[in-house]
């Protein structure tokens, strides 16, 4: 993993790709801390981090795009698989590469709310903890990106993949507001949702039996419990849904200094969910 990792790092600022995405963050910060902080005086370093968060659907897809598109389209793939190190290593050094970059600027980040405190009152703790989240929601959405990269062998769709994807992220809570409060709406959309999962169960294991007892049993439980206790499908979808509003994890630190533990265990879930997706992909085009 190690050497994998070694060679990923090196790749990126080969390719100037690292040093473009960590002077484009900087840069784009650092004008907004200007702005906000330095010449109006706000005190907040946080605040310039909740109102660059856009910032990632436009670098992180930049940085995942090529991940293995690149490797899948150059057939250098096949020398990664036939190499003594385990797809997980492979997988793990390529994604910690990424999120190694990412971290710099956040590092840098730490050095603004010391600034701050030069000029008067500051909360580098409560910045220094937002910087944190910022960081790790961005390695949620490397995860997220370098899996789209798995998925094809074209850059510029997996970075456009990416970007649609980080975009309804982006807007997750407006979206939610659409989804009526009715049982049968929401009874109907839970099994869509749990349908999706069955369908992705199939796709990696390619067992129709096994997808088709799953989706047996989404649809009898479902219907079950609507006949027995309606009201219980009432805004559930919604408020389900509503948990893995990722930005508003990360607002809840910036805006209201409120650390959700459950948040950053679920982008750390959601870290581990991506990974695997990536390796049950790699694998089955491993074996194809």
């Amino acid at each position: 993993m190690l050497a994998i990792y070694k060679r990923e790092l090196r790749a990126y600022f080969q390719s100037m790709t690292g040093y473009v995405f960590i002077a484009f963050l900087i840069c784009f910060t650092g004008i907004y801390f200007m702005a906000y902080n330095l010449n109006y005086g706000y005190p907040y370093f946080s605040y310039v981090l909740s109102g660059t968060t856009f910032i990632y659907f436009i670098a992180i897809p930049f940085l995942t795009m090529r991940s293995f598109a690149e490797e899948r389209k150059n057939k250098t793939d096949q020398l990664l698989f036939t190499s003594p190190v385990g797809l997980f290593g492979i997988i793990a050094g390529k994604y910690l590469a990424m999120v190694t970059i990412l971290a710099v600027p956040c590092i840098v980040y730490l050095m603004f709310p010391w600034m701050i405190k030069a000029q008067g009152t500051a909360y580098v703790l409560q910045d220094s903890i937002a910087i944190f989240v910022f960081f790790l929601m961005g390695c949620v959405f490397i995860a997220i990106g370098m899996f789209l990269s798995s998925l094809t062998e074209s850059q510029i769709l997996a970075a456009i993949g990416t970007v649609g994807v980080l975009l309804v992220l982006y807007l997750w809570s407006g979206i939610l507001e659409f989804i009526p409060d009715s049982a049968i709406v929401n009874a109907a959309g839970i099994v869509l949702v749990l349908s999706a999962l069955v369908l992705g169960v199939w796709k990696m294991t390619q067992n129709w039996f096994l997808a088709g007892i799953l989706e047996a049993v989404v649809l009898i439980a479902n219907v079950v419990i609507y006949l027995v206790k309606s009201s219980l499908y009432e805004g559930f979808l919604g408020e389900v849904l509503g948990k893995l509003d990722l930005i508003a994890i990360f607002s809840n630190v910036t805006s209201s200094s409120v650390l959700d533990i459950s948040g950053l265990i679920l982008y750390v879930s959601l870290i581990g969910v991506f990974l695997f997706l990536t390796i049950e992909m790699i694998q089955k085009r491993r074996w194809s």
